[in-house]
C-alpha cells in the first residue's frame, strides 16, 4: 500500500466507480483513510498554477466532507500559505501529519490538467513522495487516473517518452495499470443480475450479440442493455434482434461517448494510426509511432493486440460513417428505389448508380477527404451506407497490412411464404496504387477466403485505380466477370 502508480482506461470504462468503491472498502478497513478527488474543475485554470492548487484543494476538502468521515480524518480547516508551486504537496502533507491513519489519494481525471499546472501538480507528489524517508508526511500511496498511459504524463510534465528522465514525476511510478474490458462471461454474469432483479432475461444469443459488437468494452456493453431495455419495455425476452436494432439506435444518436471518441479522429497522431487500417495498408513506422499507437490504444479506438484493428463493430461503424459523412451528403438517389418488388435489394443496381456517382463526384471527394489513403474505402463505404442503411445492415471488416476491406450487406425480406428471410452480398475493396501490380489476383483470392467464410458462391469485387496511368475520371467503372481460384464467378468493378 506505499505504491504510487496510474490507472488508465478509455472514457465510461467504469475506472471512477471502481475507485469510489475501492476507497470505500480501503476506509472502511479501519487503518487507512483512502479519498477519491476528480481533477476535472481545475482544467479551467490552464497554466495558472495557484488557480489549479486552490481548485484542487477545494475540491479535495469537499470530497472529504461528502465522504462520511469521522472529524478526525477531515483535512484540516486552514491550509498552509505557502507559496504557489508548493501549496498543493504542503496540503497533503499537513492533512497526513494531523490524520491518525494513513492516506490514499486517487486524483480522478488527471488528464484535466493542463500545461504547466500539470508538472507543477504532478513533480509536487515526486517531491511528497521521495520525502517520505526523511519523515515527512505524505500519502502512503497516490493512484492518477485517467485516459492515458505514464508515458504520455511523462511527455506532459516535460519529460521525453523514449528515455529515462530522473526530473520527471514519473521515476516513482510502480507500474501503469489498464482498466480491461468485459469477458463474454461476465456480459452474461452482469446481465443475469438484472434479469434477478427484473426477471427479464436476454437470450443466450443476445449475449453473445453484444460481446460480438462490442468486444467487452463497458460503456459500450452497458449503453447497449440500456437502450434495448429503454425501448423494449417490459418485454419478457430479449433477443439478437433487438440487440441489433438498439446497436443501430445507439450510434444514430450519437451519444456523448461516442461523439468524445469520433472528435479524435481529426487528431494528426489518431489518424496516423487509424488511416492506415483503414486504407488496410502498413503504418510508417518510426521513433514516435509507439507512443502515438499507445495514445490511441489507451482511447480505446485500436484493440490490445499486435494486428492493428478497432477495438470494436460498433467502433468500426462509427468511424466510417463519421468520416463518410461529408460524402453521403452528395448522395442524391432514393435508397426505396434499390428495393426489387420481390422484397430483395437490388445490388447491381446500386453499383451502377455508384460508378455515375464516383464519375461524377469521386475526384473531388477524393481531394476533400482528409483521411487521403483511404478516401475510396471511405466513399463507398458512405454511397452505401446512405442506400442500404434505411432497410439493411452493413457489416465491415478491415485491418492495417490486409491491403483490403471486407462489406458484408444483409438485407431482410419476407420470402414468398411468408418466412422472414435474409439477403447477404458480400464484396471485396482493393486499391491500385502507383508502382504497384493490378491487386485482382490477390483480390479474388482474399474475396474466395471471404466468401468461404460467409459460405456464400458469389460476391464482388471492386478496384480502385489511383495511379496516375488511370483511365480519365468520365471512363471509368468497367464490369466484367471473374473467376475465383476456387472456381467461383464473381463480378469485378475497376473504378
Amino acid at each position: 500500500m506505499d505504491r504510487y502508480f496510474v490507472l488508465h482506461a478509455p472514457r465510461q470504462t467504469g475506472k471512477t466507480t471502481a475507485l469510489r468503491t475501492l476507497a470505500a472498502e480501503l476506509t472502511a478497513e479501519g487503518d487507512t483513510a483512502a479519498l477519491m478527488l476528480s481533477c476535472e474543475r481545475a482544467k479551467a485554470a490552464g497554466d495558472d498554477v495557484a488557480w489549479a492548487e486552490s481548485i484542487l484543494l477545494k475540491s479535495l476538502r469537499e470530497a472529504a466532507a461528502r465522504s462520511g468521515w469521522p472529524e478526525q480524518l477531515l483535512p484540516p480547516d486552514h491550509w498552509p500559505q505557502d507559496p504557489a508551486g508548493t501549496r498543493f504537496g504542503a496540503a497533503l502533507s499537513e492533512w497526513c501529519r494531523r490524520c491518525p491513519r494513513r492516506v490514499v489519494l486517487f486524483l480522478d481525471e488527471i488528464d484535466a490538467l493542463q500545461g504547466n499546472s500539470m508538472v507543477s501538480i504532478l513533480s509536487q507528489l515526486r517531491d511528497g513522495h521521495n520525502a517520505r524517508p526523511e519523515g515527512q508526511p505524505f500519502p502512503t500511496s497516490v493512484a492518477l487516473c485517467g485516459l492515458r498511459d505514464v508515458r504520455d504524463y511523462k511527455v506532459a510534465s516535460g519529460g521525453e517518452p523514449g528515455r529515462s528522465n530522473p526530473a520527471s514525476p514519473f521515476n516513482i511510478i510502480t507500474e501503469s495499470l489498464r482498466l480491461g474490458d468485459f469477458t463474454a462471461d461476465e456480459i452474461a454474469e452482469l446481465y443475469d443480475q438484472h434479469t434477478q432483479a427484473t426477471g427479464q432475461e436476454f437470450t443466450k444469443d443476445a449475449v453473445d450479440r453484444v460481446f460480438e459488437l462490442t468486444q467487452g468494452q463497458p460503456w459500450l456493453v452497458n449503453a447497449l442493455a440500456f437502450e434495448t431495455i429503454l425501448q423494449m419495455g417490459k418485454t419478457i425476452t430479449i433477443t439478437a434482434g433487438q440487440v441489433e436494432d438498439a446497436k443501430e439506435r445507439l450510434i444514430r444518436k450519437r451519444v456523448m461517448h461516442l461523439d468524445s471518441l469520433v472528435a479524435r479522429l481529426r487528431e494528426p497522431r489518431v489518424k496516423r494510426v487509424i488511416e492506415p487500417i483503414l486504407a488496410g495498408d502498413f503504418p510508417d513506422v518510426d521513433s514516435t509511432f509507439d507512443d502515438d499507437l499507445s495514445y490511441v490504444r489507451d482511447l480505446g479506438l485500436v484493440k490490445q493486440k499486435a494486428l492493428l484493428e478497432v477495438a470494436n463493430p460498433i467502433y468500426r461503424e462509427v468511424i466510417l460513417r463519421v468520416l463518410g459523412a461529408p460524402s453521403e451528403s452528395y448522395v442524391m438517389a432514393d435508397p426505396h428505389s434499390f428495393v426489387l418488388p420481390d422484397g430483395r435489394f437490388d445490388l447491381p443496381r446500386l453499383l451502377q448508380e455508384f460508378v455515375a456517382f464516383w464519375r461524377e463526384h469521386g475526384e473531388v471527394l477524393i481531394r476533400q477527404e482528409g483521411y487521403h489513403e483511404a478516401a475510396c474505402q471511405i466513399i463507398l463505404m458512405a454511397f452505401l451506407h446512405r442506400l442500404v442503411n434505411g432497410g439493411g445492415h452493413l457489416d465491415r471488416e478491415y485491418a492495417a497490412g490486409t491491403k483490403r476491406l471486407d462489406v458484408l450487406v444483409r438485407w431482410p425480406y419476407t420470402g414468398p411464404e411468408g418466412e422472414r428471410q435474409v439477403q447477404r452480398e458480400a464484396m471485396e475493396l482493393k486499391v491500385w496504387r502507383t508502382g504497384e501490380n493490378d491487386p485482382m489476383p490477390d483480390g479474388l483470392a482474399q474475396l474466395d477466403r471471404y466468401l468461404d467464410r460467409l459460405t456464400l458462391t458469389t460476391g464482388v469485387l471492386v478496384i480502385f485505380d489511383r495511379r496516375p496511368e488511370a483511365p480519365a475520371w468520365k471512363e471509368r467503372g468497367g464490369f466484367e466477370e471473374a473467376t475465383t481460384p476456387s472456381g467461383r464467378q464473381v463480378s469485378l468493378l475497376r473504378v
